[in-house]
Parts: structure tokens; C-alpha cells; sequence
């Protein structure tokens, strides 16, 4: 009798499986179905069998790439434009786009997705297929193709290239003869149409049953892989924001397209990669890449539970259909926004914080995918070059050198080849390295052999000898493709990794690596009370994932001092030392912290009217422990949120006395996304009765970036009550919510 080797292995492990597997061992796969009879064991152990393809693997190899959304919004200093824009709007008089691919390769990044159509249908390339882009534009006399000048900076600088195609298309919705929505029928087409005048050199050719729409958008697809090198991403997003006629998209009929042309390429969005969940950078407590499917995901379907905090646990495959490794892109914007609109007012991230969204998105399983949107001369902002540079630059300093590149122990998991590993069995003592001396170590790097095991591992420990004796430093849950294990330094001369879970064993440890992060003067936060007395403390880091419970950053010590300034001019070691509250009427705040050797990141806080007289005048309406005084009670942690009753939901302020009013601050809630208010009006009165309308405003990307945003007047009013009706919800919700709302004056 011929015995079956994973039937074997899983009653020793104590599993039981409902019906008999034919294999001498079950094969490995992308996608893996899930029938009626599978138990909970065996469904545990088809998951330990769910890989990444090669064009996957390759994907999460590439860890740091770019996003580049470029386009009228930049010249608009809109996030999403109408698509009825005139192309003349795109003033681009220069472009560099060696200086992108040069700044780029400094940060460590490995790819770049350029917006070549983003939901306005404005195209950066020379289509055949439509005059709405670059062609009509005075950018190269109408000759300019920022794909191409990018594809070429690419291959110079050594940098992967992507394209993201937005399926939206708001110029072909709102133009009288688009053909998004046209209800045209499906025929049977050729792609590409040919174009009098405009020859393929690939002559290869398909045949689809189609609409308009379609048919344009994979004849534009077909431009892009065909005529600008080597495609390894094709991005394609969810957003809707506008729909017509009933308009569907033949994903299919793309995916062939692709596949077929850029076999090399992964798609986003649809089967290869996934959206992380939110475009702020947050990573999960733990990041699967098994996911589990209702329908098959080799149709292009879409992965439906993206946002949740768990969304590949156990609990989600035991009700799967289809098991299928997809990564995530941890994605988010080096700017408030996609797009560049000044720099004055829109904030751009520091490297500390750059350099932490890193560390816990490649360190967490998942690809980072950082935008950094060009200026209206074609180049990246300096203070975006300046940040970007310093990531480069700690990136290096930190993961260049592993501090086990000598140590002895199994050469499966210190070796750098990727195709060794060590099988560890379930209660197994663990992995012991020793370091040929001692060193002092805060980070440690692991990783699984995913291609050949998937992700097997769900908790482990990580031990230093420490004055004789093993002490846990850090521990994790699972590992994956990479895990990045942050803890307080630690001087030894041997480490002990213990597997302590998995969901089936054994498991594979490819890599095990160790490195020290120079500690960094802390980010800051800025806060201020209803007396309008300021604070400044270090700003505490929560990295979720990480259970190794500490504060990167590091506490404020003698070593370290913050210095502060109030006209807008950045902080130097001479200016104003923080000793603690000081007062602050209206204005501005900039604060940096020093050490002895290194300057951290400037911090800069706007606070209007002082709020210890405000008084609530009248509000529509109220939820339990969301109370309108919340709306400015100088904390951000508490906010108003009204009742579920739509827009038209307003709060309204008696500021005591009458102020010369020249605009207004608006803190969305950051953990509560049902009342972020899209847009508004804004009322002043003198005596509470008789209202004035100011002046409407709008905010964009509010539940994917909730931070602090400000408006100003078109001209400055006089009033002593002011009042925010809001007349739109984010997301289409009914509740309108305000952490802070502060006055800006003069």
C-alpha cells in the first residue's frame, strides 16, 4: 500500500481531512479552490500551498516604487477635474524627467507608474485615439509625449516602468459624442483600428466582441505596450465619479490584451495586486497575501473585503471559494493630495515619516507605493527632492549592512539566495545564530520561502543572549514575504528566532538578517488648549504591527531640545528653545527637534482665534458622546458628529465678540469616516438671526487623507457668529462631523 506523505504529516499534526487527496503531496498554486466537503484543516493546509506567481514575486521584490500623478489637476490645483477642462490649461513649458528618475534611484525606489489618463481622460501620450491630451497642448508645439520622454529616463537610470489607464473617463462621459455610456451594442472589433497615417510597428493583432468604449480603451491600451518599452505594472483603480448609460468594462478582453503583450506585466486592482485599503500609508497588525475569493479571481474579479482591519484571517478563508495569493500596495502620497498644487500650503511629508511608512510597508508584507506628483515646470519640488533623498540616504545606512553577513549558524537562512531555506517542524528549538562579536542590533529582518511554501508562519519570538541568558526582545505574528521587526537596541553576541504558531507545518525560513537604525531626533506634534496655550511634545508613534511595545522615535532626553518659531521661517538650533506652554493668540507654529549631532523633521501647526470664550450657539443636531462643543474644544480626539439626517446638517459658534474673519480650519475626524464634510457653505452673523453667506467650499479625498485642511475667504468678513452647513458627505454619508473648526483672523 502506497502511503500519502501529506496525509502522514497532517495526522501528525492532529488535522483531519473529510475526503482523500490522490497526489504523493498537493502542488503549489496561485489560485486554489475551496470545495463543499473541504474541512477547516484541509482548508488550512490548500492555503500553505497558495503562492505568488513569478510576475508577483517579482512585484513584492521590487518593495519601493513610485506613483506619479501628473496631468491639468496640476495646473488646476484640482484632485479630480471635469474632463470638460480645455487642454490648454497644461502649461507644461519644461519637463525633466531625468530629474524624477534620478531622485527616484537616490530614494531606493525600483519602479515608477505614471497617471497617463487619469478620470478626466487627458492623455500624457501621443494616442492616436483622441485629441484630448498632450497633443493639443503647446507642450513641444504638440509634439511633447511625457510616456516616452519617461520610458527613456527609465531605461537610462535603470528604473521599471508603469502605466496607470484610469477606466473613468470624465471627457468621454460629459462630451456630446464620448462613448463612455453610449449605449452602443457590442460587435465584434479589431484592436487596434487601424489609423490612416499612424502605422503599428507590432502587428499582432486581437479580435473582441466589444462597445465604443471598449474598443477606445483597449486601442489605447494597445499604444501603451507596444510603443514605450517594457511595461511591468498596468494600474487600474475603482473610482467612479461619474457613471453613464450603464457603461461595464470588459475586463476580460484587458486581461488578454495584457497578457499577451506584456506577459512580464502585473495588474493592479484585478488578480496580481491589491489595494492596501486606505491611501494614508497605514499598514494591518498582520498582512496576508492568501486571500480568500467568492468568485474565481482568474476572471479579473475584484477582492471585495480591501478595507477591513482583517481581511485574509482564518476565519475569511474557512468561507472562501477560491484561495488566491494577491499582494497588497501599501499606498499614499508624498503630499496632501495626488497632485501638486503649491508650495506654499500643501504640506509634504518628512523623511522620518517616509522612512516609518518603509519600514512597515515592506517590512510588513506588502510593496510601498509612494506618489510624488510634479510641479507645474515639470519637476519635483525641492523640499520633495530634499525628503526623498534623506529616505534614500537612511535606507541605505540601515539595510546595507546586515550584522549577520558573518555570524555562523544555518547557511539555508544567512546566505543571500533566495532559493535556500530551512525547514522547521512544529515545537522545533528554533534557529540559533552567532555573531562572531558582539554588536548591537535594533532591527531584524525575516523572511519565508513563499515561492516553494507560501505563508505559513502566524507568531514567532525573536531571543538575544543577553548576560548569560536568552531574553525575547521582539516577537511577530507572520512573516511572509518580508517582516521587518522593530525593537530597542540590544547588544549581543547570539540571537534565537522561535516559530511559536503556523498555520501548517513545517515551515520555511529563507531569511534571517539583522541591522542597527540610527535613533533619529523625533517628530512633533503641536497642540494648543482652549486658553491658546501651545505644546510641543514628541510625536508617539503607533506601529500597529509591531507588538514589541516601545516608541521608535525615542524619548526627548538632555542629549535633545526643541526649538520653535512663529513667522513662518523654519527653525534653526538658535531659535526660540521650548521650555514649555506658551501662549499664542492666532498664527502659526514651526518646531523642530535638535540632538547633538542631527536635525529631525520640521513640524508646522496653523491655529486660528483663541476658543476659551466660544460659546455653541445652535447646532441641527447631536449623537450620544458626540456632543457640538466637541466641534472646538481644542481636542482633536473628540468631535460633534450629528444625527444620520443627510446634508443640510449645520453647527453655528457665538464667538463672543466680533472678529475680522479671514478664512476658516476644518479637522475631519481621523477615525470616523461617516461625517467627513466634502462640502459646504459658510454663514456669518452679527447677532445670530439675521445669517450672510460667505462663500461655499469643497474639500476632496477627505476619508482617504483626513487631515487637518484650511480655507480661505475670497475677502475677508466681519462677524461675531459664524455658522458650517454642510451640503455634502464623503462617501455618501448622512452625518456630518467636525474634530475642530478654528477662525482664522486678522
Amino acid at each position: 500500500m502506497k502511503f500519502n506523505k501529506l496525509l502522514i504529516a497532517i495526522a501528525i499534526l492532529g488535522f483531519s481531512c473529510a475526503k482523500p487527496i490522490e497526489q504523493e503531496y498537493m502542488p503549489t498554486a496561485s489560485t486554489i479552490a475551496v470545495d463543499e466537503d473541504d474541512t477547516e484543516d484541509s482548508i488550512r493546509i490548500k492555503a500553505a500551498h497558495v503562492v505568488p506567481t513569478a510576475n508577483q514575486y517579482q512585484a513584492l521584490k521590487d518593495e519601493f516604487i513610485a506613483f506619479v500623478h501628473f496631468g491639468p489637476n496640476s495646473f488646476t490645483a484640482k484632485e479630480w477635474g471635469s474632463g470638460m477642462e480645455d487642454p490648454a490649461v497644461f502649461e507644461l513649458e519644461n519637463l525633466d524627467t531625468d530629474q524624477w528618475c534620478e531622485t527616484m534611484k537616490d530614494a531606493g525606489m525600483t519602479k515608477v507608474i505614471l497617471t497617463v489618463k487619469h478620470h478626466d481622460g487627458f492623455v500624457l501620450w501621443q494616442s492616436r485615439y483622441t485629441e484630448h491630451g498632450v497633443m493639443s497642448t503647446g507642450f513641444r508645439d504638440g509634439k511633447g509625449d511625457v510616456l516616452k520622454e519617461l520610458s527613456e529616463s527609465c531605461e537610462k537610470y535603470g528604473l521599471k516602468l508603469g502605466v496607470y489607464l484610469s477606466p473613468a473617463d470624465l471627457f468621454q462621459i460629459e462630451s456630446p459624442d464620448g462613448l463612455y455610456g453610449n449605449l452602443s451594442e457590442k460587435t465584434a472589433r479589431t484592436v487596434p483600428r487601424p489609423v490612416d497615417g499612424a502605422p503599428f510597428e507590432n502587428k499582432t493583432s486581437f479580435d473582441f466582441v466589444v462597445d465604443d468604449y471598449n474598443e477606445y480603451f483597449l486601442n489605447q491600451l494597445f499604444e501603451l505596450l507596444t510603443e514605450y518599452g517594457r511595461i511591468e505594472e498596468v494600474w487600474f483603480d475603482g473610482a467612479h465619479p461619474k457613471t453613464k448609460g450603464g457603461q461595464t468594462y470588459d475586463y476580460d478582453a484587458w486581461k488578454e490584451l495584457i497578457r499577451t503583450l506584456a506577459p512580464q506585466a502585473v495588474i493592479f486592482g484585478r488578480q496580481d495586486i491589491r489595494w492596501c485599503g486606505n491611501e494614508a500609508g497605514m499598514t494591518r497588525d498582520e498582512e496576508w497575501n492568501v486571500i480568500p475569493y467568492e468568485e474565481d479571481p482568474n476572471k479579473m474579479n475584484r477582492f471585495s473585503d480591501i478595507t477591513g482591519e482583517n481581511v485574509a484571517g482564518l476565519d475569511k478563508l474557512y468561507q472562501a471559494n477560491f484561495l488566491h495569493y494577491q499582494p497588497a500596495e501599501t499606498n499614499t502620497s508624498i503630499r496632501e493630495g495626488w497632485f501638486y498644487r503649491n508650495d506654499d500650503e500643501q504640506g509634504v511629508r518628512s523623511a522620518d515619516d517616509v522612512f516609518d511608512i518603509y519600514e512597515r510597508s515592506v517590512g510588513g508584507n506588502s510593496i510601498f507605493l509612494l506618489n510624488i506628483p510634479p510641479n507645474t515646470e515639470g519637476l519635483f519640488a525641492q523640499r520633495d527632492v530634499k525628503v526623498l533623498k534623506e529616505v534614500g540616504e537612511r535606507i541605505r545606512a540601515t539595510y546595507g549592512d546586515n550584522l549577520l553577513a558573518s555570524a555562523s549558524g544555518p547557511s539555508e537562512v544567512l546566505e543571500d539566495d533566495e532559493e535556500s531555506y530551512l525547514l522547521l517542524e512544529k515545537g522545533a528549538e528554533g534557529i540559533v545564530i552567532e555573531l562572531d562579536k558582539p554588536a548591537t542590533i535594533n532591527r531584524l529582518m525575516l523572511q519565508e520561502d513563499i515561492l516553494g511554501h507560501s505563508e505559513r508562519v502566524s507568531a514567532f519570538e525573536v531571543e538575544a543572549w543577553v548576560n548569560g541568558e536568552w531574553k525575547m526582545v521582539a516577537n511577530g505574528k507572520n512573516i511572509g514575504y518580508k517582516n521587518i521587526l522593530r525593537f530597542a537596541e540590544v547588544t549581543t553576541d547570539k540571537i534565537r528566532i522561535k516559530v511559536v504558531e503556523a498555520r501548517f507545518f513545517p515551515v520555511a525560513v529563507s531569511r534571517v538578517a539583522a541591522f542597527y537604525a540610527e535613533n533619529r531626533p523625533p517628530q512633533l506634534e503641536i497642540s494648543r488648549n482652549k486658553e491658546g496655550e501651545v505644546m510641543i511634545a514628541a510625536k508617539k508613534e503607533d506601529f500597529g504591527w509591531n507588538t514589541y511595545e516601545q516608541d521608535i522615535a525615542g524619548d526627548l532626553n538632555k542629549d535633545m531640545h526643541i526649538t520653535y518659531t512663529l513667522d513662518g521661517s523654519e527653525p534653526t538650533k538658535e531659535s526660540s528653545s521650548y521650555e514649555g506652554l506658551f501662549p499664542l493668540e492666532n498664527g502659526s507654529v514651526k518646531a523642530v527637534a535638535f540632538s547633538k549631532t542631527d536635525k529631525g523633521a520640521v513640524s508646522t501647526r496653523e491655529f486660528g482665534a483663541i476658543k476659551k470664550d466660544w460659546k455653541l450657539d445652535k447646532m441641527s443636531s447631536q449623537s450620544v458622546k458626540h456632543e457640538a462643543e466637541k466641534a472646538f474644544d481644542s481636542n482633536d480626539k473628540t468631535y460633534w458628529k450629528s444625527k444620520p439626517n443627510g446634508s443640510g446638517q449645520s453647527i453655528s459658534i457665538d464667538l463672543s465678540t466680533s472678529q475680522n474673519i479671514i478664512g476658516f480650519i476644518y479637522a475631519p475626524p481621523g477615525n470616523d469616516s461617516e461625517g467627513m464634510i466634502e462640502r459646504g457653505e459658510i454663514y456669518v452673523s452679527d447677532n445670530g438671526s439675521n445669517w450672510k453667506l460667505v462663500e461655499a467650499f469643497e474639500f476632496g479625498n477627505l476619508i482617504n487623507d483626513p487631515s487637518q485642511r484650511r480655507h480661505e475667504f475670497s475677502a475677508p468678513v466681519k462677524g461675531r457668529f459664524i455658522q458650517l452647513k454642510a451640503t455634502q458627505i464623503a462617501g455618501g454619508q448622512k452625518h456630518a462631523a467636525v474634530a475642530e473648526f478654528g477662525v482664522l483672523i486678522n
